[in-house]
């Protein structure tokens, strides 16, 4: 575990000792309500290992398009994986290095998924073992771009299933927790996807969040176009895109947006980009289910309404996640053009 006292990195995060409890002066500590938890041990240590990782990308956030950053993106060590839009930075495969080796000292039985060491290859499956699911830096271009929706990713998935997730945005200064049955936080405030009941959460009056990716054929242009096209036209409060699936999904669960979605061409996201910020959006109140039917598994029935028990597979090639079901049954129909 870490030492007692607060480390201060070279940038401006102050790391808090792994056991200190969220206060003033401290808010990235754990709330009262999670220490007692089921994965208090696993996400204090994540909680570190995501601060560690994030004060590695405040000074490129910081410099990025000013005078004394000037040639930041050219020093970043870009690779490409599937394409020019698809890439990763020597900062994503150090902060996987960092958060792996953290976890590994700690738990050395649990195994371990990251996005860099993955690369292109198959995704490994989930087994009954303790699994960890990272995502270095989610929002790899808006890091190297110097924007602020980009953040560090740590999952834990037991039995198979995500029980505890935190996300990190280095720039805003936010941290998100969520653990099974213990509810989700930022900054130790506790946070729920519906802000006011009186008023009734529907697609006409929502904010709608989707991700463009990175198909490029005609068929998934068409597709991902013609799926916004059709919200235009029945008529939302506005649309956003924010480029970062992590915390797209947080700004869900902490009522920023109202729903979101992905998947209607190659541009479905993977297990790093759910895992974590799935529990903290079911913990806040938030309906997330597969957009379309995965493995022959349906969580919607005839009537396009949330069939109640099911529950959303991070392996999933599609999602849709929103405020409540009645939004997530409204846009789907909308986008699918059902």
């Amino acid at each position: 575990m870490a030492s007692s006292k607060s480390t201060k990195t070279s940038s401006s995060i102050v790391i808090p000792d792994a056991f200190a409890v969220v206060s003033d002066e401290n808010k990235f500590g754990l709330p009262i309500e999670l220490i007692g938890g089921d994965y208090a041990d696993e996400m204090r240590v994540a909680v570190q290992l995501a601060l560690q990782a994030g004060a590695n990308m405040v000074e490129h956030l910081e410099t990025k398009g000013t005078k004394s950053g000037r040639g930041a993106e050219s020093k970043l060590g870009i690779n490409t994986k599937q394409n020019d839009a698809d890439f990763c930075t020597a900062i994503d495969i150090l902060n996987e290095k960092i958060i792996t080796e953290g976890i590994k000292k700690h738990f050395p039985n649990h195994e371990i998924i990251g996005e860099e060491d993955t690369g292109t290859g198959d995704i490994p499956p989930l087994t009954d073992k303790p699994t960890w699911i990272i995502d270095p830096v989610d929002g790899t271009t808006n890091f190297a771009s110097g924007s602020v929706y980009t953040c560090v990713s740590i999952g834990l998935c037991v039995d198979s299933s995500p029980v505890m997730g935190v996300a990190f945005s280095p720039k805003t200064n936010e941290m998100y927790l969520g653990m099974k049955g213990f509810g989700a936080y930022r900054n130790g405030e506790r946070i729920q996807s519906v802000d006011d009941e009186s008023v009734e959460k529907t697609l006409s009056n929502s904010v709608v969040c989707f991700e463009f990716g990175y198909a490029r054929t005609d068929e998934g242009i068409e597709n991902m176009i013609g799926a916004v096209r059709r919200i235009l036209k029945h008529g939302c409060r506005s649309t956003r895109s924010f480029g970062s699936g992590v915390l797209d999904l947080c700004y869900v669960a902490s009522g920023r947006l109202d729903v979101v979605y992905t998947g209607m061409a190659d541009e479905g996201w993977k297990p790093w980009d759910y895992c974590a910020a799935k529990v903290i959006a079911e913990e806040a109140g938030c309906v997330i289910r597969s957009l379309k039917e995965h493995n022959g598994v349906r969580e919607f029935d005839s009537d396009n309404k949330v069939i109640p028990g099911t529950s959303f597979d991070i392996y999933s090639k599609s999602m849709i996640c929103g405020v409540n079901a009645t939004v997530v049954e409204q846009c789907r129909k909308v986008v699918l053009g059902l």
